[in-house]
């Protein structure tokens, strides 16, 4: 039988990924600038953990323009949702021993 550590999810291992995806999962969607401020990031940090966040499939990134200023939006994608939650409840097992 596998050891309940061996469950959690290595996407969410740092604490900057585990954060973007706990304020996606509580908001629809957020921008960069929301989700760099709610988190005390630089925008450099912030987007090399949304790359690798995205690149495993687990956010969706929506680029558009308000007027001439970019803006980029997140939200979790079904399967990061999915991921989140049973790295959440392999957390919760562990806490419980």
């Amino acid at each position: 039988m596998k050891h309940v550590i061996h469950t959690l999810n290595k996407a969410f291992d740092h604490r900057v990924r585990l954060g973007v995806m706990a304020v996606l999962l509580a908001n629809d969607s957020v921008s960069f600038t929301e989700l760099k401020e709610a988190l005390d990031l630089t925008d450099g940090n912030l987007a090399s953990h949304v790359a690798a966040l995205e690149k495993a499939g687990y956010v969706e990134v929506s680029k558009q323009f308000l007027g001439k200023k970019p803006n980029t939006t997140y939200s979790a994608s079904a399967s990061g949702k999915q991921a989140f939650q049973e790295h959440l409840n392999a957390l919760e097992k562990l806490l419980r021993g």
